[in-house]
């Protein structure tokens, strides 16, 4: 179990003065976001899983012009997809007669749209040459030899885990600390192994668990909002909380007019998780895609290729309910307000 004088020392080498994360959340934060957060002296991370290496690259350097303090970046470290021409070609005829709803027609094949960091030898180089502060891990852990490159570069590590398991392979790889994801967070959820039972456990449940049994600081994650959310996960052990959701309303998110609007109306009481727009399962304002039940799904990231397409397509006839409208369970909580001034007014709260 780490103590308080180990969680200040992490914090302080995060360059962190409140216990405050940002999370990365991909497709939707921005280094202006990110940026704002660090600031205002929280850790704003950037979700880089969606992009490619140069483009990464780009949006490390557009952060740095906006702030010379540290920020995490966050990629992806999924099992890489199998693909099923069988499985591919069932859900796109599907979801065809939707295409046609909106004057559009499906993609005539599926891709693997995102390469996972365990084999995206140009993003791991990128990160070696670029040196951000903290990079962080989802879906898993990329090789040992990565994370030792990473680690002889002087960047800190984190890890998400959804159970103890999970938990004890990246305190055994070396991880600076573990962000423990509640089954309350929106957005992906982190499992390692999609085939193993997935225990569905809570934020305070799950953060208590890690901290009585691993020595690492742990970083609490789902469904925490406001201040007084970020001192009960403090009360429980965790060295920071890590908000999500509540970032997304800010103007410097990358989320579009839908989106917000759904998180500012009655859809923000009902979230639920799905497999349907992506291929893994993730925490959604229930949508028109959160509303079908289907069990043979492309593999992620085969996936999101039709549920973006379906989403732009429908888009572009002014609905908005096909869209990744990835929420935590606590988004009736959400504040539009510009970054800085969200996280001066959580801390007030705590």
């Amino acid at each position: 179990m780490s103590t308080q004088a180990d969680d200040r020392a992490l914090l302080r080498s995060l360059g962190i003065q409140k216990p405050i994360i940002q999370a990365p959340m991909a497709g939707t934060t921005t280094p202006a976001l990110a940026a704002a957060v660090s600031n205002a002296g929280a850790l704003g991370s950037l979700g880089v899983a969606a992009m490619s290496a140069e483009n990464a690259r780009k949006a490390i350097h557009q952060t740095r012009e906006l702030t010379a303090k540290p920020f995490n970046v966050n990629v992806f470290c999924h099992r890489p997809a199998t693909p099923d021409a069988a499985v591919e070609r069932a859900w796109l005829d599907w979801l065809a007669p939707v295409f046609r709803q909106y004057g559009a027609t499906p993609p005539q094949s599926l891709t693997e749209i995102y390469t996972s960091f365990v084999e995206d030898k140009a993003m791991q180089g990128m990160l070696l040459q670029e040196k951000p502060a903290i990079v962080s891990f989802h879906f898993g852990l990329p090789p040992d030899a990565v994370i030792a490159e990473l680690k002889h570069a002087g960047i800190r590590l984190l890890a998400s885990a959804t159970n103890l398991d999970e938990a004890a392979a990246a305190v055994d790889a070396g991880v600076d600390a573990i962000v423990a994801q509640g089954v309350e967070a929106g957005g992906h959820r982190g499992v390692f192994d999609q085939q193993a039972r997935d225990d569905g456990l809570g934020t305070f449940a799950l953060t208590r668990l890690l901290v009585s049994e691993f020595d690492v600081p742990v970083i609490a994650a789902g469904g925490i909002m406001d201040g007084a959310g970020i001192t009960r996960a403090i009360d429980r052990g965790a060295v920071a909380a890590q908000l999500g959701t509540a970032f997304i309303a800010c103007p410097e998110s990358s989320a579009d007019a839908g989106y917000r609007a759904a998180l500012a109306s009655d859809a923000s009481k009902h979230t639920e998780m799905t497999r349907a727009i992506s291929g893994r399962p993730a925490r959604c304002l229930r949508n028109r895609f959160t509303a079908i039940d289907a069990e043979d799904v492309p593999d992620y990231p085969i996936a999101y290729d039709l549920g973006k397409a379906l989403h732009a397509a429908a888009k572009a006839k002014g609905d908005f309910g096909w869209g990744a409208q990835w929420a935590g369970q606590g988004a009736p909580l959400a504040r539009a307000m510009p970054a800085a001034d969200l996280v001066a007014k959580l801390r007030s709260e705590m």
